[in-house]
């Protein structure tokens, strides 16, 4: 399913301003706040296209 693949790759991509904004970084905390953003867009994104799976079979 390419909307999975889509979220893994948006988790993927923020790992490294998670470790800068830990370190104390506020401008990567203020990176990842947004990230986070589009990783829950996706998820919704995953969550929908399952119910449809689902509602095809």
């Amino acid at each position: 399913m390419q909307e999975y693949e889509d979220l893994k790759r948006l988790v993927a991509e923020v790992e490294n301003d998670i470790s800068k904004a830990e370190g104390g970084n506020k401008a990567a905390g203020t990176r990842v706040r947004k990230q986070m953003q589009g990783v829950k867009q996706a998820a919704q994104v995953v969550r929908n296209r399952v119910l449809e799976i689902r509602s095809a079979q």
